[in-house]
């Protein structure tokens, strides 16, 4: 959906819609993807991706919070840069139970861009 699309149907009608694109996800579609991509890998980069695709990356499997290499515990965790880039965003568990911590990777471009739209840095976060 479009922005403008959003901001004039509401974010239930936008929940709606996510729900539905879930819902249409079946085994057999993918299995069927599973089956293609063993026959023809191909990796998500930044060539291959819709310029319009959401990418996220972590895992709840991994307690990135819990390692002690003798230094005590991580205050915060964050990606190598390996794994960043532009519109990239990392979600991990954070230190306190129940909390999160956000990664996004953004051009020095975007950065300014966002610090000069005074609607944006108007909001009030939790």
């Amino acid at each position: 959906m479009k922005a403008g699309e959003v901001l004039e149907r509401g974010l239930g009608f936008m929940a709606w819609e996510m729900n539905n694109m879930v819902a249409l996800q079946t085994e057999e579609k993918l299995r069927s993807f599973l089956e293609c991509w063993v026959q023809e890998p191909k990796l998500l980069t930044e060539d291959n991706m819709a310029a319009n695709a959401l990418v996220t990356s972590s895992s709840p499997r991994f307690n990135v919070n819990g390692n002690d290499f003798g230094w005590e515990r991580p205050v915060g965790v964050r990606n190598g840069v390996g794994n960043k880039s532009h519109g990239k965003i990392t979600v991990f568990a954070g230190v306190e139970e129940g909390s999160i911590d956000i990664e996004a990777c953004l051009l020095a471009e975007t950065l300014e861009a966002m610090g000069n739209d005074s609607e944006f840095m108007d909001v009030d976060t939790v």
